[in-house]
């Protein structure tokens, strides 16, 4: 909130209290004799405008957290750390921390780093990205020797060196070639071209190419997948310039093959899962595979050239998928486990994603920050009230595969060790700041209001945005 409203404010509440004490021997405070609108609303999690320090105080706790338990390093068969990589054999292993370095929940979070990098200047989210991606670049081709001589090799580095699905590739590659693309001197070429070969030539699409599982039923649509590889084509693009139009045509037909069979237009909403041989088509909407299709088409959206035809299809998608969304968002500031249900719980994860992506349409000009700014912002309250004073992340659902009955989503458990709920925390941030720094959000009769331009702010406002 601005200094000078805040100071207002607090003088008002103070007349009001003072007013209502005075009053209390004579007769009680009442519309006659008291501003009652300046009360103080009892809100869940906050509420007001925000500051971008103060929204970077809760990224660092997040980030310092992380750093400690995301260790880099490589031990021998006792568990020795090893300074040579030339001595990695079939028995060493990653040093283990709370998280994995390259699960696709981490490959969001390099992503976020990389984000929030850019938006704070703050080196230590580069530097976090940075050197556990090279790390994995570094001691990738000693674990491929020992993979090539048919050893059993770390589990996490088989996943990296053979991926057997999405999971183990997208999100990864994604944030490697963006990393690439902001330092060309990064050795990330050899995984990149691993990963992407994977997406491309080995993970089992439909017949019409749409990237498909054959879990739980065969020729299985997972809204996750969007997200899973479609980024990541989108990005190549940008990084393989030899035929950039062919990954942007990929990355369109893949979204509209997957919005056709899945979104639900009457709801503004996804379905989490979809399935070739059902009858009918149940829809439940599964709140962070909600935030994995929001994100994916802001991500092809960053990655498209301005004059691709398909531009403006992604583009209708993602406004009416945030118009749904914006109208289920809880008076805590969350969204919901399963989004239409508000018997579920809130959860944390996809509230963060959805910030993020509200933030980052009204900052792309995609939507408009008078009638979407006011979401975000009270998101973030939300998603800021979920990180503890360990800069753990908590309320976040664990990792969920497909199910078509409401009990199966609404009673899946929570934990600070989900990984899911890292990266989004800290891109939700990142984009706030920079939310925060382009538009202009006011307290405005104890609303938060965003303008068209600047306020003058010496005074109350009350008129209309210029």
């Amino acid at each position: 909130m601005n200094t000078l409203l805040k100071t207002a404010a607090v003088a008002a509440i103070t007349a009001i209290a003072t007013a209502a004490g005075a009053q209390t021997d004579a007769q009680p405070a009442n519309d006659s004799n008291t501003p009652l609108h300046l009360l103080k609303p009892a809100y869940k999690t906050g509420y007001g405008v925000l500051k971008p320090e103060e929204v970077k105080r809760d990224m660092d706790r997040v980030l310092k957290y992380v750093r400690a338990n995301t260790p880099t390093g490589v031990t021998d068969a006792d568990g020795n750390i090893i300074t040579d990589y030339n001595k990695i054999d079939s028995r060493s292993r990653l040093a283990q921390g709370a998280f994995r370095l390259a699960s696709y929940e981490w490959g969001v979070t390099y992503s976020a780093m990389l984000a929030a990098h850019k938006a704070t200047a703050d080196r230590a989210y580069l530097d976090y990205a940075v050197s556990r991606l090279r790390f994995l670049a570094d001691v990738a081709p000693h674990f491929r020797k020992a993979l090539k001589e048919g050893a059993g090799i770390d589990r996490q580095m088989r996943r990296i060196l053979s991926p057997g699905s999405l999971d183990d590739a997208g999100a990864v590659c994604s944030a490697m070639i963006k990393a690439c693309l902001d330092d060309e001197s990064l050795p990330l070429g050899d995984l990149i071209a691993n990963y992407f070969n994977f997406i491309m030539h080995k993970e089992y699409r439909l017949p019409d190419g749409t990237f498909a599982r054959n879990r739980p039923y065969r020729n299985s649509l997972w809204l996750d997948d969007m997200f899973m590889g479609i980024p990541a084509v989108a990005f190549m693009g940008r990084y393989d310039k030899a035929n950039p139009a062919a990954y942007y045509d990929e990355a369109v037909k893949q979204v509209r093959q997957f919005a056709a069979r899945m979104f639900v237009p009457e709801k503004g909403l996804f379905r989490h899962g979809w399935v070739e041989s059902m009858a009918e088509h149940p829809a439940f909407h599964w709140g962070r595979a909600n935030g994995w299709a929001l994100l994916t088409m802001c991500e092809v959206l960053d990655a498209l050239p301005v004059n691709h035809s398909g531009r403006e299809e992604v583009l209708s998608l993602l406004r009416a998928h945030v118009r749904g969304l914006a109208a289920l968002q809880g008076n805590d500031g969350f969204w919901h486990q399963l989004l239409d249900r508000s018997d579920s719980y809130p959860e944390t994860s996809a509230t963060a994603i959805y910030v993020y992506c509200f933030a980052h349409a009204i900052n792309k000009g995609w939507i408009d920050a008078m009638t979407y700014g006011p979401a975000a912002m009270l998101g973030w309250h939300a998603v800021a009230s979920a990180i503890n004073g360990s800069g753990q992340v908590e309320g976040v659902c664990v990792g969920t595969g497909m199910g078509f009955d409401p009990a199966f989503y609404c009673y899946r458990p929570v934990n600070v060790f989900a990984a899911h709920g890292y990266g989004p925390v800290i891109w939700a941030g990142a984009e706030m700041i920079n939310l925060l720094k382009r538009q202009h959000p006011y307290s405005n009769d104890s609303a938060v209001l965003f303008y068209r331009s600047a306020q003058n702010t010496t005074k109350p406002i009350f008129g209309e945005a210029e």
